[in-house]
């Protein structure tokens, strides 16, 4: 059976500027049946207030992955960046022997992003940086690739991160299958899933070998998906 993760049971955190929930153990939070999955650390589902954010505050050896979903947030950091990230873009941080970084929303609107967290294959490398838009609109759209390859940015881990946004009623064409010491781990950023479950904006779910994937169809609203191939 596949690994079940309903966004009601994460764990939340809320302050005056951020409201955050976590599908695995983070900050304060820790249930060691919520350890990550596999390399995949941290899935943090973060709504951010307007003119507020993270100060400059450091990394080391951790691949930090954020995924804009609504409004803007702005990024400056040790190596020398200053960027901003808009809905459709990702960014791609390679915390390497170390960096500093904040991320600020420097807009009149609330901002909604995920960040992600992913233990590196190799440490200590020279920290590094990419942001790029996507066009999801082709179907499975690969964002990370440790090769590099379908015009995606890099990763210092065996895992490639895939994501699709669904029409009504559309049913899934996989991008990969399980085999062998494979895993995926699927988390919902929008919208609805059957699959057969029925799975709701903020759910995550795992599979392992030797289970498949199974058929799976958007609901009436669509469907938004993060798919992590997990070697």
């Amino acid at each position: 059976m596949p690994v079940i993760r309903p966004a009601s049971e994460r764990f939340h955190t809320q302050i005056d500027w951020l409201d955050s929930w976590h599908s695995f153990s983070f900050g304060n939070h820790f249930d060691p049946k919520w350890v990550g999955f596999g390399p995949l650390l941290v899935i943090n589902d973060d709504t951010v207030s307007p003119r507020r954010g993270f100060g400059m505050h450091p990394h080391r050896d951790m691949e930090i992955i954020t995924i804009m979903v609504e409004g803007e947030l702005q990024h400056s950091d040790s190596m020398g960046n200053t960027e901003q990230l808009r809905p459709g873009e990702v960014q791609r941080m390679s915390a390497g022997r170390g960096l500093v970084h904040s991320e600020q929303n420097a807009s009149d609107t609330s901002c909604r992003l995920l960040q992600i967290w992913i233990v590196p294959e190799t440490k200590g490398t020279p920290p590094s940086y990419e942001q790029k838009l996507f066009d999801y609109s082709g179907g499975w759209t690969c964002i990370l690739d440790p090769n590099k390859n379908h015009d995606t940015m890099a990763i210092n881990q065996n895992v490639r991160l895939w994501r699709n946004k669904l029409v009504s009623q559309q049913k899934i064409d996989w991008p990969t299958r399980i085999d062998g010491e494979k895993k995926i781990w699927m988390q919902m950023i929008d919208g609805t899933l059957q699959i057969p479950w029925l799975l709701n904006k903020g759910d995550g779910i795992g599979f392992s070998y030797p289970e498949d994937l199974p058929q799976a169809e958007a609901g009436e609203q669509g469907a938004d998906v993060l798919l992590f191939e997990i070697n």
